[in-house]
């Protein structure tokens, strides 16, 4: 690390003092603005490069919600297009996560079933199964 020399203006004054601080240690001041429509185009054309680049692996994403209730809340939800948080919050459950497993078909308490499809304008109902 090297220290940073301030020197004094006045006649006669040498060095006003020394800082031993990094320029990191310094407060960075960023400007927030709209992007330009030219910074925006620059912008488009390095994502794009960077996807030829870099594609995006084939299994990426999420793989599809299986069959029956699973599928359906999930497509309730992006039809309303809300978030797991949201469908969450209007279900009255504390953690979105549970959304995310109702929809992966995973294990959950079948009142948060009931509250999610509630939510999502769904009723659930009891039928008899076919054989």
């Amino acid at each position: 690390m090297r220290p940073q020399i301030i020197w004094n203006e006045e006649p006669g004054g040498n060095v006003e003092h020394i800082e031993d601080r990094l320029m990191t240690e310094k407060k960075f001041k960023r400007v927030i603005r709209p992007a330009t429509a030219e910074e925006r185009k620059r912008h488009a054309e390095i994502r794009k490069k960077v996807m030829r680049e870099f594609p995006p692996s084939p299994r990426a994403g999420r793989a599809d919600s299986p069959p029956g209730i699973p599928a359906e809340i999930r497509r309730a939800r992006e039809a309303k297009g809300l978030t797991w948080y949201a469908v969450a919050k209007l279900a009255g459950i504390p953690n979105s996560n549970t959304v995310r497993d109702i929809e992966c078909g995973r294990d959950a308490q079948f009142s948060n079933v009931q509250a999610v499809a509630k939510a999502l304008g769904l009723r659930l109902e009891l039928a008899e199964e076919q054989v």
